[in-house]
């Protein structure tokens, strides 16, 4: 088997388990308040990070860090962003919400160069504003309407939230990846994630059916096995080559939505997806900035 085949099939398994996370947390949404969901998605995860960190000798030795402060700027921006995408699956189709999630590498190109001070390209720029046309592609025939459609606007800026402080967090991860451990900044993130959910508590946790402490449990280790798969995919073949294979998150949440919800794509949705699949895939081929070990999400 070749570096190729065992890197693309790690990726795609990967959007495969996260797609069954975010599909789990669409099933919990109308029941489960989101800080409960952060909190399980988050504890659960650490299991199976845990379990591959000790598998590759890198647990406890690889979460050893220099930098704690870009450890907290990291993740208080990612934590931040894990909340606004699960509330933003209360109110919009799973399909949207990716849609819009891939507007997060094309906003960091502009944080990068504003806060990095990196040289963008022309091409990039582009990517970003074709990207942006995209969005607004999605959104403008809701917000136009006669009769607005306020929940969707919610969803959708709840999402375009997420979207921002991800890039956010890209920014960070960056510059962290550059001396920590990718363990390492994957670890903390779950575990700050996992205390800022516990943190809600008091607020308006419900006590699970055995049922939803199922989809719950179900969730964290989704999420962390999509994540082991992620960083063993790029052991074995280049970034770009598997960023289009990222793609197929957004087939699987289609799928979900018409299987699951009985909800089928407008037109807006497919020209705002080839807009955005096609800003990002420029973004993505034009980048040769130095390779950086990929921090799990």
């Amino acid at each position: 088997m070749s570096f190729d085949f065992k890197g693309i099939s790690l990726r795609v398994g990967a959007t495969f388990f996260f797609t069954l996370m975010v599909l789990f947390i669409k099933w919990l949404a109308d029941e489960i308040p989101v800080g409960q969901v952060v909190f399980f998605r988050s504890a659960f995860a650490m299991v199976p990070l845990v379990l591959f960190l000790i598998w590759t000798r890198e647990f406890p030795s690889g979460l050893k860090t220099q930098r704690p402060g870009r450890h907290v700027a990291r993740c208080f921006l990612g934590c931040l962003a894990m909340f606004a995408s699960f509330a933003s699956l209360k109110y919009l189709p799973l399909s949207h919400a990716s849609i819009i999630g891939y507007m997060a590498p094309i906003l960091a190109v502009a944080l990068a160069a504003v806060l990095l001070k990196e040289r963008v390209s022309g091409a990039r720029w582009f990517g970003v504003l074709f990207g942006f046309a995209g969005i607004l592609v999605l959104i403008l025939p809701t917000a136009s309407s006669a009769h607005m459609d306020t929940t969707y606007l919610t969803g959708v800026g709840l999402a375009l939230a997420m979207a921002v402080l991800t890039a956010g967090a890209k920014i960070q991860i960056r510059s962290l990846a550059l001396t920590e451990n990718a363990g390492a900044i994957a670890f903390y993130f779950a575990l700050t994630c996992t205390v800022a959910g516990m943190v809600t508590l008091p607020f308006d946790w419900v006590w699970p059916s055995w049922q939803q402490l199922g989809l719950l449990v179900c969730t964290g280790f989704a999420g962390g096995i999509a994540h082991i798969l992620m960083t063993l995919s790029y052991q074995y073949s280049e970034i770009s080559k598997l960023a289009a294979f990222e793609y197929l998150s957004l087939v699987f949440a289609v799928i979900a939505d018409v299987l699951f919800f009985n909800i089928l794509p407008g037109v807006a949705f497919y020209a705002a997806a080839a807009c955005i699949i096609c800003s990002t895939l420029v973004v993505a081929l034009k980048d040769r900035a130095p390779k950086v070990e990929p921090a799990l999400r």
